[in-house]
């Protein structure tokens, strides 16, 4: 776990995680419960969480492709286009985030 904590990379990997897993909540349990239910609560208490989330992967991800010198157009429009996907972020992090942390 540590090594999550430790660089930039591994730190957008945690915010990759955490962003995917608060998406799918939003959309898969609470926007129903709001819409089917008639009851917000999930979406009040989620929806504020899973902004901040995805404000953390868009400056991790941005800071990773500066320092990792990604061509914005490439790489880092396609890690960012992930967090709007449910399961993208899971999908980038399979794709190309492991491999940044990889030992030389």
């Amino acid at each position: 776990m540590k090594k999550y904590f430790v660089s930039s990379a591994g730190r957008l990997r945690l915010y990759a995680f955490l962003e995917g897993v608060s998406l799918l909540v939003l959309v898969f349990i609470a926007m129903p419960v709001k819409y089917l239910m008639q009851d917000p609560t999930w979406v009040q208490v989620i929806g504020p969480i899973h902004g901040a989330l995805f404000l953390l992967f868009v400056f991790g991800a941005i800071t990773v492709g500066v320092e990792e010198k990604w061509k914005f157009w490439r790489t880092t429009w396609i890690v960012l286009l992930a967090s709007f996907i449910p399961f993208g972020t899971f999908y980038i992090d399979w794709k190309i985030l492991r491999h940044l942390q990889q030992p030389a």
